[in-house]
């Protein structure tokens, strides 16, 4: 008999699925790529500039962010996910801090950019993320996010294959809800409100649905490492669709 995982976020456990860790490395390159889009757009250069990874889980975006040239604070509300980013660090000076993104603990317009991950679809307060991010950038900074839309497809996956279906849960049950997925109309609003202009938007997608699935369950039965997953899974930007799951955007600081 085959015994099911235990899901735990932020753990390092031998026997955990962690779907946010999953998440963060599966999503890796098209944020990177991504990223890179925005920087060419706004001919940012990352020498001398200050970048903040909001929702930073176990520091691979911050240390990507770091290795595009940025300094880089990290900041998540789990202790035990700061700890993780500490032990991983690659000795590439991030700064690390437990704080939540409603409520950072950082000085007014200390930050050229600003990274939003695995937050938007979780919090019950968008509008105070939001104004957080902006109220850190520099007047002109960028702020930069990626989530998931609110579809009957991303809910089937989020809210179904993701935390109640045996054979495909990673993430624990209530991580995700309904009223917390946000479509692009949404967003643009809230990033309005916080005076932040919304200046673009890509959707990003497995580029066949099918490997999602076996790598999932894989993981799941211990026949995959988290390592093997990003070249498995292979997500790729689709900027000329709508987002029928997730979606990157990025908008700039009016202040």
């Amino acid at each position: 008999m085959t015994t099911a995982p235990r899901i735990a976020l932020d753990s390092a456990g031998p026997t955990a699925v962690d779907g946010r860790q999953i998440r963060a490395l599966t999503f890796q390159s098209v944020r990177l790529e991504y990223l890179r889009h925005v920087l060419r757009e706004l001919s940012l250069a990352t020498a001398a500039s200050r970048a903040l990874a909001v929702g930073s889980g176990r520091g691979l975006l911050a240390r990507g962010l770091a290795q595009l040239g940025f300094e880089v604070v990290a900041a998540d509300p789990s202790p035990a996910a700061t700890a993780l980013a500490q032990d991983a660090d690659d000795s590439l000076g991030l700064t690390y801090l437990t704080t939540p993104a409603e409520e950072l603990d950082l000085p007014d317009g200390s930050f050229d950019l600003v990274y939003c991950a695995d937050t938007l679809e979780i919090t019950e307060r968008p509008d105070a993320v939001l104004a957080e991010a902006a109220r850190v950038l520099r007047p002109g900074g960028a702020f930069v996010y990626d989530t998931v839309n609110r579809t009957p497809i991303s809910r089937l996956i989020y809210l179904g294959a993701f935390q109640s279906f045996p054979g495909t849960r990673i993430m624990p049950r209530g991580r995700y809800a309904a009223h917390r997925l946000r479509r692009p109309s949404e967003l643009t609003e809230a990033l309005d409100r916080a005076g932040l202009s919304a200046k673009d938007l890509s959707a990003f997608k497995p580029r066949d649905v099918r490997s999602l699935v076996r790598a999932t369950r894989g993981r799941r039965r211990g026949t995959l490492t988290d390592e093997q997953l990003p070249e498995l899974v292979d997500m790729v930007l689709e900027p000329e669709d709508s987002p029928l799951v997730t979606f990157l955007g990025y908008a700039v600081n009016q202040a």
